[in-house]
Formats: C-alpha cells, structure tokens, sequence
C-alpha cells in the first residue's frame, strides 16, 4: 500500500517540473513565431514585459536602433523629395484647382445638352480668346504705361510737391518729408535699384520663361483633370467603405461644388473690380488706368481684405494727380466695395460655402505666407472644405455618442 500510495505521488512529483518550465518554451516558441508575449509569462522567464517596451525594447535594442534609424532617414529623404518637387506639387494643385473653377460652367453646359468634351472644348476656346484679346488690349498699354511712369517719374514728384496735400504733409511732419520724397525719386530713378529688384536681366528673362512654361503646364495639365473629373471623383469614393459610399460620394459633390463656385465667384469679382478701377482712372484723368486695372484684378483675389488693400493703394497713388480725384476716387470706390459686399458677392458666391470671417483672414495670411498669391486664393476653399468634412462627419459622429 505504501509504495502503491507513494507512486501516484512520486509521479506527480515528476511531472511538476515540465509544467514550471513550460512558460519558458512557450516564450521561445511565442518569439519564434513573432507573437505578442504576455507580461506574467515575460515576467516569470526573466524577459521584460511587453507592455513596458513600446519605445525601447529591452530584449532587441540594436533592431531597435537600426529601425529607428532607418525611419529617420526615410523622413529625411521624403523631406528633401517634398522640396524639390515643390514647384511641380504646386502647378499639380493650381491645375486641379482651375479645373475645379472651370467645372461648374462644364456642368451648366452638360445641363443644356452639351457633351461633355465639346463643354471642354468650348469653355477652352473662350478662355483661350478672352486670354488673347486681353493680351492684346492691355499688355501694349501697359508696357507703355509702365516705361511712362518712370519716364514721367520726375515731373509727377515735381507737380506732387507744388499741390496742397504736400504743403499739409510738409508743415505737419517737417522737413523729412521732402527727404523721403527725395529719396523714393533717386532709388526708382536709378536702373542698377531696377535691375537688383528684378534680379538683372538675365535672371528676369529666367523668371519670365519659368512662369510661360508654368502657365502651359498648368493650362495642360488643368485640362485633363476637367476632362476627367467625375472618374476622379468616383474613385476618391471607392476609397470609403461600400456602406459609406453614397454619403462620400454626395460629400466629394458638395466640396468640389463649393470650391468651384468660390473660385469661380473670385475670380468674377476680380474682373468686377478691374474694370471699376479702369473706368474710374479713365474718366477722372488719373495715370495709368490700364496698369491699375490689372493691379486691381490681381490684388482683389485675395479674400475680403484684396478690395481695402487696392483701395488704400490707389488712393495714395492718385494722392500724385490731386487731393480732388483722389477724394473722388475713394468715395467712389468705397461705394462700389458696399454693392459689392451686400450685392454682388452673395449673388456669386451662392454656392459656395459660407466660411467665418476671421478664418477668412487667417487662411489668407497662412495661404499666402506659404505660397504667395495662389496659397491665399486656394486657402479660402480648402477651410471650406476642411469645415464641411467636421459638420458633416465628426460632429454628428459625437453627437451620436452617448
């Protein structure tokens, strides 16, 4: 009986000592085969836990090292990538954006029985002889314009100084006004300021031949993404799960609408504004009315500060002729900024999406910070965007938590 009792005990005895070092070979076949180790079986085999190892693993620190090395580098690379493609990123973006401002006169044209390549085709055409015809008005008159201006640079300081305005400035501020006037005629009187503003004239002929070659890739470019819109769109939503096709698909409609319309309407009340500063030179006898009407279409796409900045700007410049057409000019215009922001703009921009004011503002000075004129004019709809995506997507995703 002793020996049969001691047997059973004996047996279990021996058969302990595999279960306590079971843990150990179930770790060595959980490393093997790349399995996630568990904290009490890390623990009992002397490893450190995987729990306290996410930045620093203990058990592999040279692998660790090197991985993280190597992400590095690739970060770095993908960096300098980024930089040097930068000006191609950005004819890409620009394209897509022209594209985007084209498509809703496509669509009112596929609305009325038009295919969609003839659409292209003839929005194209239009394009291409408003282009011309611009071109062919205002660039002869500009650079007339602009070699006038420097020519007659001297008898309009002269005439400046005889006026009233300047006698108020003089006995106002003393005689430092006459200095800064002295000094503003000798830096834009003198070609070698001209030319180091410009970059010599070797380097703005570089500049000249970058920005037509831009302009053609952007023009080719901008076309084949308006041809190919809706296929864009459609597999932009594939990307989205099967049951959230149809809400992505009507919000890609509702984004690439939004800033279509935007960029559409600012471009509108650009040409609005030219043509007000145009005719309001013309009529009043102020210089150059064809150089400020192009100054103004380029200053007023900047979102609701463009019209106040070429506001300000022209009145300081008419300031040259005379206080009176000066006065008349801001009066003016100033009315003209009132239809425009009560009138015109809501009639435009109808559908576009409504974006706060001071978002406005700091998505143009960010916008323009980083890419100049373009980042301002395309930092308007990409916060538009960027605000529709969070009312139509996350905040009723928190609203739906309980």
């Amino acid at each position: 009986m002793t020996d049969a009792a001691t047997s059973p005990g004996a047996s279990d005895a021996e058969t302990l000592t595999p279960l306590a070092v079971t843990p150990t070979a179930g770790t060595n076949a959980a490393h093997e085969l790349g399995d996630a180790v568990p904290d009490g079986v890390a623990v009992f085999s002397g490893e450190a836990p995987a729990s306290k190892t996410f930045w620093a693993n203990l058990n592999h620190p040279f692998g660790l090292g090197l991985l993280l090395t190597l992400g590095g580098l690739v970060a770095v690379l993908l960096g300098l990538a980024f930089w040097n493609l930068s000006t191609i990123i950005i004819y890409v973006v620009f394209a897509l954006f022209v594209a985007l401002g084209l498509d809703p006169v496509v669509t009112w044209l596929e609305r009325h029985k038009v295919p969609r390549a003839w659409g292209i085709v003839t929005v194209y055409t239009a394009f291409a002889l408003v282009f011309a015809g611009v071109l062919l008005l205002v660039v002869p008159a500009l650079v007339r314009q602009i070699t006038a201006f420097f020519t007659d640079l001297p008898t309009t300081i002269a005439d400046f100084q005889k006026s009233d305005f300047y006698s108020w400035l003089s006995s106002t501020f003393g005689a430092q006004v006459g200095d800064i006037i002295k000094q503003i005629e000798a830096f834009l009187t003198n070609p070698s300021n001209i030319a180091s503003i410009t970059g010599g004239v070797f380097q703005f002929g570089v500049t000249i031949a970058t920005t037509i070659s831009g302009l053609i890739i952007v023009l080719v470019l901008s076309l084949y993404f308006l041809a190919s819109l809706p296929s864009m769109k459609v597999s932009l939503n594939r990307f989205a799960p099967a049951r959230n096709r149809a809400k992505a698909a009507d919000l890609t409609e509702q984004i690439t609408s939004s800033i279509g319309g935007y960029l559409m309407g600012m471009v509108i009340l650009a040409f609005c504004n030219s043509i007000v500063a145009f005719l309001l030179h013309l009529f009043l006898g102020l210089p150059f009315p064809a150089l400020m009407g192009v100054l103004a279409f380029c200053i007023t796409l900047i979102p609701l500060v463009g019209s106040v900045l070429y506001w300000i700007t022209a009145t300081v410049l008419a300031l040259f002729t005379g206080w009176v057409p000066a006065l008349i000019f801001a009066i003016i215009y100033l009315i003209y900024m009132q239809l425009e922001a009560y009138v015109l703009t809501p009639k435009v921009m109808n559908r576009a999406v409504s974006v706060p004011g001071a978002l406005v503002v700091i998505g143009a000075l960010v916008g323009g910070t980083l890419l100049g004129l373009l980042g301002a004019l395309v930092a308007i709809p990409i916060t538009a965007s960027i605000l529709l995506i969070i009312k139509q997507v996350f905040i009723p995703r928190q609203d739906a938590k309980l």
